[in-house]
């Protein structure tokens, strides 16, 4: 059995993410899931990019990534499984733009053969598809995920498409000088797209010259700072502060080494 780690932006408050878990468990017993995150910003696909880059170094080769940020749910968007090194279950709509990064897909296919989760033991009504509902997560995904970690081949979920052409963000990864602000973590620390953090050098935001250091401290209280933050991007922060808010700060924001 694979283990199932589980990214959304389902939350807390509504029984959505438990009920992911409960198809799961229905498909496959016995296969481990793992939560990544659940309280990530709504239909956020940028941050969520981002926790998955974060978390897959640490997923084992053969895990199943079971990914659900989905603002496009129902519409033409296609749903997908992905493998490399790891499979990708979830919507074709940019999600897993930087897994892929260091987890190239090689393979892929789309989800046009999983039968909807029944609890009624009832089968689906004739012509049922999966783009009548609105939780593909249940309906879909989650079904698709628990085939790929009971071992069974990919084929079976439906016809294979290019790689190629499987959607992702305008967002590039690299040294430098210029990137933009990727996105924000829950302190207000803002995550760049910038490989390199020269110790003693400053980045230009906007019209700010911010003072590259190793960490928060190193600067007073309430200041500025920029730092190779855990994922090996350059981020900006402000000691015991909030720089999204303290700066003034936004996605896609240019940023630059000076």
């Amino acid at each position: 059995m694979r283990p199932v780690f589980f990214l959304s932006d389902f939350g807390l408050e509504d029984p959505y993410a438990g009920v992911v878990k409960a198809v799961l468990g229905q498909r496959a017993p016995g296969v481990p899931v793992r939560d990544l995150a659940h309280l990530l910003p709504p239909q956020d696909l940028r941050r969520a990019a981002f926790a998955l880059f974060q978390a897959l170094p640490y997923l084992p080769e053969g895990a199943v990534v079971l990914g659900v940020v989905d603002p496009g749910v129902g519409t033409a968007r296609r749903a997908i499984a992905a493998l490399g090194r790891r499979f990708y279950v979830g919507p074709d709509n940019g999600l897993f733009t930087l897994a892929w990064l260091l987890d190239p897909p090689r393979r892929a296919f789309l989800l046009e053969r999983v039968a909807p989760p029944d609890p009624q033991g009832v089968l689906p009504p004739p012509g049922w598809t999966p783009g009548h509902h609105t939780f593909h997560g249940r309906d879909l995904f989650a079904p698709a995920a628990a085939r790929l970690a009971l071992g069974l081949p990919p084929e079976g979920l439906g016809p294979e498409v290019p790689v190629e052409g499987l959607a992702r963000l305008p967002l590039r990864l690299g040294p430098g000088p210029e990137g933009e602000i990727l996105t924000f973590d829950r302190f207000g620390n803002a995550v760049t797209t910038l490989l390199r953090a020269p110790l003693g050098g400053w980045v230009g935001v906007g019209e700010r010259r911010i003072p590259i250091r190793r960490t928060f401290g190193e600067v007073g209280e309430g200041e500025a700072v920029a730092y190779l933050g855990s994922a090996g991007l350059l981020e900006v922060g402000v000691n015991r502060g909030n720089a999204r808010e303290a700066l003034g700060l936004e996605e896609g924001m240019p940023v630059r080494l000076l």
